[in-house]
């Protein structure tokens, strides 16, 4: 947490990976509007997911294939190579993956 907290704040999310925690979240019983608060306060931006990242998370599978990433996993690399940031990930995996952007794993 050490890592991923002084970053939470101006950090990303696309609406696909917004969905996937919103539905983790609402297995835990917690409600998609108390998640939205907890994002807002951090400053965390909800990114649309949309045709082009669509495209580039598609044009992703190839790569991806051999290391099992997700649908979810390649949208979130996909906002990642249009922001030019860093993506932050638990995964170990996803640091073999051969993308246009920093990985960086977090435990």
């Amino acid at each position: 947490m050490e890592v991923v907290a002084p970053k939470l704040r101006d950090a990303m999310l696309s609406t696909v990976n917004y969905a996937e925690v919103l539905a983790k979240l609402a297995e835990l019983n917690v409600p998609a509007d108390a998640v939205r608060g907890i994002l807002d306060d951090l400053e965390v931006r909800i990114v649309d997911f949309g045709t082009a990242h669509a495209t580039l998370a598609a044009s992703l599978r190839e790569i991806t294939r051999p290391l099992g990433l997700s649908l979810g996993d390649r949208a979130c690399l996909a906002l990642g190579i249009f922001e030019q940031a860093v993506v932050l990930t638990a995964d170990r995996i996803w640091a073999e993956s051969d993308v246009s952007i920093v990985v960086k794993v977090i435990r």
